[in-house]
């Protein structure tokens, strides 16, 4: 019995059918909000009307809010970042799920790494010349939780509505956290952290789909 439920989780794929349709439309409709939002902040050095509003809606921070937006903005940063991936890549391979390992790992390395190119593309800057669109911490933990995500879904059989549903509410849920974070430690403008998530909303699902055709393809 054990050995059968090992097998199926190793050949079980990523990114389940039910919910390709909805995660496709999704990353789609990012992938637009990313070249809309990177072409009008293209080489820009100030907030936009839409900056300006939600920042005075976040207000200043306080201390106490200040130290929990300290402790999520530490979840993208290097050390942060690196132990939540191997932790989900070792559980992956303890549960005898080696795709969804390889997934873990280049659906979130592809994420940051898109990210990092669109910064030195797009040229915008906060706080003199630090390249600030989208945010790097947001498309990383937005990533990280839209992968674990997608496992969990495909591991309980979600499918349809209810799995689109239960995906992209864990994503919404990492994004504004760790959004929030950025512009309340005032690190990014409220758009970078929308071009953040949007370019996880945007990369992840194309990526499970790229893992199960090849990794699927060479069993």
């Amino acid at each position: 019995m054990r050995r059968g439920r090992v097998k199926g989780a190793s050949t079980a794929v990523v990114l389940p059918s039910a919910v390709r349709a909805g995660l496709g439309g999704i990353a789609g409709l990012a992938a637009v909000v990313v070249v809309v939002l990177g072409v009008l902040y293209a080489g820009d050095g100030r907030p936009g009307v839409v900056d300006v509003r939600v920042g005075a809606v976040v207000g200043e921070a306080v201390s106490s809010r200040r130290d929990v937006a300290l402790g999520l903005d530490l979840l993208g940063e290097p050390v942060g970042a690196a132990v939540l991936v191997l932790v989900a890549v070792v559980g992956c391979l303890v549960l005898g799920w080696p795709r969804a390992a390889v997934f873990v790992g280049v659906g979130v390395g592809a994420a940051v790494v898109v990210a990092r190119l669109l910064k030195f593309l797009v040229g915008r800057t906060i706080h003199g010349d630090n390249l600030s669109f989208p945010s790097g911490h947001t498309a990383f933990l937005t990533s990280f939780v839209l992968v674990v995500a997608l496992l969990v879904v495909g591991r309980f059989g979600l499918g349809g509505a209810v799995g689109t549903l239960c995906v992209f509410t864990a994503a919404l849920v990492a994004g504004v956290a760790m959004g929030w974070a950025q512009v309340v430690l005032g690190a990014h403008y409220p758009t970078d952290a929308l071009g953040g998530w949007c370019t996880a909303l945007a990369v992840v699902p194309v990526v499970a789909w790229g893992v199960d055709r090849v990794v699927g393809s060479g069993r």
